[in-house]
């Protein structure tokens, strides 16, 4: 397919619906560039699951293998008090494998490398860079960039996260864009000899804070996060010693190994921090500007299903645009063929943020006792429909050939 002349798209976002865009796209044809604000690809980052429709997309690219050869084995999630006992545990084999922790567990950090190399050599990458100008009309979208020189694409694509800067020139601000839920948290890398035994370990305490240390891939490795309910916080986005001083204040005597997590917190590289918030808009996409992933459809950590949005979004916009007579009715099918999984993959679990991060002493045990019950009617069925989500969508064959 042309679009009216151009088939050279800029995809905003290298991480991973960008880069299984590219692959999808270049197997159709497309000329792709990707611009990414980091220097290089993103390593680290939390553990991500691949599920349902999702790994229905990366066995059809002929990567399943390789995301299996980097999976990190966790043998399931585990509640902890303050003094480290279980409360409450839910095996990895729960739920036939797609239960909180699902049967193919695997880096962020590592889940992009194996897209980035698998796009390689075709798509061009700008990394250290920013859109920060759009302006189109019928035959295309003149680009400017923060670093590159002004460019010309027949599509811009935005795969750029949450804080999307391509949804932010074309359709307006964050603010008005983004509906917060009232909790931040925070990943980081933390090399201690931490005996987690397998397992991923989540600790509550009373004011809505949340401890949570799982197995890294490496030995000696752990992957930590601590989210906190709050209200609207005002911080630079660029002052990243600020935000941890931010998340240490939160998380003063809260107990368990959380003390020895912020101190490794001072010192890691890979921190990230950011508010939860989800992205809900009438529309995808408008003229020759699409949105795609946490961009335009944000359902949030606490749904599992993000990743799954994106591996998925990613397949369904390339195929349409692979199909289509042109871009619009390509953007047309693509909304309406993801629209219905969107909208069910963004509806929170039972308890919503409380759920995650109860407020109170008896709240915890309260969400103690639920995860004890997760395996056992009604808890289980509510929870079996909760992540039977990811496969809630009939794939379409588009007959695109899988490069090698």
């Amino acid at each position: 397919m042309r679009l009216m002349g151009n088939t050279d798209v800029l995809i905003s976002g290298g991480g991973i619906a960008g880069p299984v865009l590219a692959y999808w796209l270049r197997a159709a044809g497309f000329a792709v560039t990707i611009v990414e604000r980091a220097p290089a690809p993103r390593p680290g980052g939390q553990t991500v699951d691949l599920r349902g429709a999702g790994r229905t997309v990366v066995d059809r690219m002929g990567l399943l293998d390789r995301a299996r050869a980097v999976t990190v084995h966790e043998r399931g999630m585990a509640m902890v008090d303050r003094a480290g006992r279980f409360k409450a545990r839910l095996p990895a084999d729960s739920f036939g494998g797609e239960g909180i922790v699902s049967e193919i567990e695997i880096l962020r950090g590592d889940l992009a490398r194996i897209f980035y190399e698998a796009s390689l050599p075709d798509a061009e990458y700008l990394f250290d860079d920013t859109v920060t100008g759009l302006d189109q009309d019928d035959d295309g979208v003149s680009v400017a960039f923060e670093k590159s020189a002004p460019r010309r694409f027949g599509l811009v694509v935005g795969a750029d996260g949450l804080h999307s800067a391509v949804r932010a020139l074309a359709f307006g601000p964050e603010s008005d864009l983004v509906r917060p839920l009232g909790l931040y948290t925070t990943w980081f890398t933390v090399m201690e000899d931490m005996d987690l035994g397998g397992w991923a370990q989540m600790y509550n305490a009373p004011g809505g804070l949340v401890a949570l240390a799982r197995p890294g891939r490496l030995p000696g490795e752990v992957k930590a996060g601590l989210s906190f309910r709050s209200g609207p916080i005002a911080y630079d986005r660029r002052d990243i010693a600020a935000q941890k001083d931010i998340v240490a204040r939160r998380f003063a005597g809260a107990g368990w190994e959380v003390p020895r997590l912020v101190r490794a917190m001072a010192d890691a590289s890979d921190f990230f921090f950011e508010p939860v918030g989800q992205v809900r808009l009438d529309h995808w996409s408008r003229g020759r500007v699409v949105l795609l992933g946490d961009a335009g459809y944000c359902p949030t950590p606490l749904t599992g299903l993000g990743t799954s949005l994106a591996l998925v979004g990613a397949y369904v916009l390339a195929g349409e645009l692979a199909t289509c007579g042109d871009h619009r009715a390509a953007l047309r099918n693509y909304d309406r063929l993801m629209r219905p999984y969107v909208s069910e993959a963004q509806t929170l679990p039972p308890g919503g943020v409380g759920g995650f991060a109860p407020s109170s002493a008896l709240a915890i045990r309260m969400r103690a006792a639920s995860m004890r019950a997760m395996t056992r009617w009604p808890v289980r069925n509510m929870l079996a429909a909760q992540f039977a989500k990811a496969g809630n969508i009939a794939l379409p064959d588009y007959d695109l050939p899988a490069l090698r």
